[in-house]
């Protein structure tokens, strides 16, 4: 691999769009619903078990934080979306934090790829149909990953991305990647697609 991800680290947990690193290095930028298991899935591609993490409450958090791999890149974990219990004024904060990542980010000519991870038990959810939706209307490069494939069974498993592209209207031309981060599956295949798309393979 091109970037060394043992030399990675949590370089800043931004509350505020002014707290964005300026560093000009590739973005790829996780986004999901609250306990989509994105904070797994970086430990996982980073090799690390707490770098990013693990809630006990979803949505607890209302950061956006990157992590720096190897000095060649940014690991952006957006804020999970889609908790249902959260106050009005917090659900405010979340919007305006994850809109000023796309409209105040300093490098956003620098993000290259948004992740999108749907559960692979449940599918797409109503928030998930929106994110999807918004980013196929917004042009961004964009793969969507298939998570917690490890709780399925051999037979759930094989419809997952069939299911995918039918109830969620995902273009044959976008990538889905079943992902496990008990198992490591798909760990490679999208370090694959990260790499790629930051011009770093």
């Amino acid at each position: 691999m091109s970037v060394n991800v043992q030399n990675s680290d949590l370089r800043i947990s931004a509350g505020l769009p002014k707290q964005f690193p300026k560093k000009a290095i590739p973005q790829i930028a996780f986004s999901g619903r609250s306990n989509v298991g994105k904070s797994s899935l970086i430990n996982t591609l980073l090799g690390r078990k707490s770098l990013a993490r693990v809630s006990s409450a979803p949505g607890k958090t209302i950061t956006v934080n990157f992590y720096e791999v190897d000095s060649k890149l940014f690991l952006v974990d957006l804020p999970g979306y889609g908790f249902a219990k959260r106050p009005p004024a917090e659900k405010a904060a979340w919007s305006a934090l994850t809109d000023g990542f796309f409209t105040s980010n300093p490098n956003i000519d620098l993000l290259k790829l948004i992740v999108q991870l749907v559960d692979a038990r449940v599918g797409a959810t109503k928030d998930d149909l929106m994110m999807l939706d918004w980013l196929m209307q917004a042009g961004i490069p964009f793969i969507v990953v298939a998570t917690k494939m490890d709780k399925l069974n051999k037979t759930e498993a094989a419809k997952v991305e069939k299911d995918l592209r039918k109830n969620a209207g995902i273009p044959d031309d976008i990538v889905i990647i079943p992902f496990s981060s008990e198992t490591r599956e798909g760990k490679q295949t999208l370090w694959n697609e990260i790499l790629s798309y930051s011009n770093l393979l």
